[in-house]
């Protein structure tokens, strides 16, 4: 499997038939084969998560498929798409065709949306959207409190679906200051993965090498992929 990061929260999975485009706002695409399948992926509303760029892909690629969470209005969608697009609501699961059999499930978000799981091909991927513990020091201690419940009962959900993916993408945001690591830490702490993909970092790339550096960060640094510049390739074993 190879992963591309794209920009922000959007990366690109390339299996053996199937393409899988998450959370794409803008940004050049590696080159795609027409004869594969492909699947975009919104995890949410917000303008950083969701474009309209994304529907002008079926201009090139006849075999796509849009997977939309249900807060995006359904008139966001052209009419000229909408037979090809499926909303997702939190807790639900759909098996599609595509790329030989594909099973998504949707887990709640901490913000907008949902996260997603992606089966397909033997391969595992999660896609957190904006799935997080978002602690901030502006915030009450109640609400980070109801952040920190909330983003634990949803991390116990997907550790308990009984799959470690391959592939985690998962939010790391400088603006949380020495929080900024909290959430992707949970999260491979409860859930773990082959290879956590770091994204939501505001093209601070730094960020991530200072994850690295953290003591807290030990028993999983050597799986934390090194993102250094948009449309950076990783090939997972």
């Amino acid at each position: 499997m190879k992963i591309t990061y794209i920009r922000h929260s959007g990366f690109l999975a390339e299996l053996d038939g199937l393409y899988l485009l998450f959370d794409y706002i803008k940004g050049p695409l590696p080159e795609l084969s027409k004869d594969k399948d492909l699947l975009v992926f919104v995890s949410h509303r917000h303008e950083d998560h969701f474009s309209p760029a994304i529907w002008d892909l079926a201009d090139c690629y006849p075999r796509i498929r849009y997977i939309l969470s249900d807060d995006i209005w359904q008139n966001q969608v052209p009419d000229r798409h909408f037979c090809r697009t499926e909303f997702m609501d939190p807790g639900m699961t759909l098996t599609l065709e595509e790329g030989g059999g594909t099973r998504i499930t949707a887990f709640h978000s901490t913000d907008e949306g949902v996260a997603f799981l992606a089966e397909s091909g033997g391969h595992t991927l999660f896609h957190a959207g904006d799935l997080n513990n978002w602690r901030w020091n502006g915030e009450s201690k109640a609400w980070n409190n109801n952040m920190n419940a909330n983003y634990h009962r949803e991390l116990e959900k997907i550790r308990e679906y009984g799959i470690v993916p391959e592939a985690a993408m998962l939010p790391l945001d400088g603006r949380q200051e020495e929080w900024f690591c909290l959430g992707l830490h949970e999260f491979m702490e409860t859930v773990g993965a082959g290879t956590v993909f770091p994204m939501h970092f505001w093209e601070d790339f730094a960020i991530i090498r200072r994850l690295k550096e953290l003591p807290r960060s030990e028993a999983y640094r050597d799986r934390i992929a090194d993102i250094r510049e948009e449309g950076q390739s990783f090939l997972l074993a």
